[in-house]
């Protein structure tokens, strides 16, 4: 049962990274999750390190959220905007990862000619929507990469005990 949580384990860690680019999967909760799995397997995590964790996988995934629309709205988009960048980004899932880029900036400049503004207004908008989605996808690749990096290294750490990673 031990290895079959661990092997879980693993696949959740990496299922979290491939989650940061895909936008339906939350990679984050997964990644955490990941970690849940290594706790019940082996033990090695504080209950303190498992809170603060949950608690940044949480505000990652508000933030995930958040921050594309707030920074296209900084750059003038409009609802039509913003909804345009969403169809887009789902309709181009199908062609990962240079699709959903090109969905993501189609679909945004889509609905705000629809709503009224210019080619350039849109274009600007659909830059602010582009910069809010790459920032929150570096920060859930970084966050992701680290919850992964525990994992390994946990599962590393209880198969050679000789061999510290943590010091």
């Amino acid at each position: 049962m031990e290895t079959l949580l661990l092997v879980l384990a693993i696949l959740c860690g990496a299922a979290g990274i491939v989650g940061c680019v895909l936008p339906a999967l939350l990679g984050p909760p997964i990644a955490w999750f990941g970690l849940l799995l290594v706790q019940w397997a082996i033990h090695p995590f504080s209950i303190t390190l498992l809170v603060v964790t949950a608690a940044i996988s949480i505000l990652i995934l508000l933030f995930d959220f958040y921050l594309p629309v707030w920074t296209a709205r900084r750059f003038g988009a409009t609802k039509q905007g913003i909804r345009g960048s969403i169809i887009g980004m789902v309709l181009g899932i199908f062609f990962t990862p240079l699709g959903m880029i090109a969905g993501l900036i189609a679909g945004s400049i889509i609905g705000d000619l629809i709503a009224g503004q210019n080619v350039s207004q849109a274009t600007k908008s659909a830059s602010g929507t582009f910069l809010g989605t790459l920032l929150t996808i570096g920060v859930k690749l970084i966050w992701c990469s680290i919850l992964f990096w525990f994992i390994i290294s946990r599962i590393f750490s209880a198969a050679f005990p000789s061999f510290s990673i943590f010091g």
